[in-house]
């Protein structure tokens, strides 16, 4: 098994930048894929982007071309850079990681003003 701690969130105007990160421990050599996924109040979670090697990425159409997600295999932890956010990111932003089971961070609130 899999822990995840996401931190980084917090208060942003819209136009302004964020990072997340994902610290991992456990299990990670079962790892094969991580990925960030978000929900808004009163929606369902919605995938945001997935990393399976430093050059294989995919972002969901909403985020393509304003968030990159990278990690650091040395420090354990995975990274969602997010720029030119706008009031419709605001949402918990959760990280999970896939290797034999998927595992899910606790989440970290992202709240972006107009």
């Amino acid at each position: 098994q899999v822990q995840l701690v996401e931190s980084g969130g917090g208060l942003v105007q819209a136009g302004g930048s964020l990072r997340l990160s994902c610290a991992a421990s456990g299990t990670i050599f079962e790892i094969n894929v991580m990925g960030w996924s978000r929900q808004a109040p009163g929606k369902e979670r919605e995938w945001v982007a997935t990393i399976i090697t430093d050059t294989k990425t995919n972002y969901a159409d909403s985020v393509k071309g304003r968030f990159t997600i990278s990690r650091d295999n040395g420090k354990k932890t995975m990274y969602l850079q997010m720029n030119s956010l706008k009031p419709e990111d605001t949402a918990v932003y959760y990280c999970y990681a896939r290797g034999r089971t998927t595992d899910w961070g606790q989440g970290t609130q992202v709240t972006v003003s107009s």
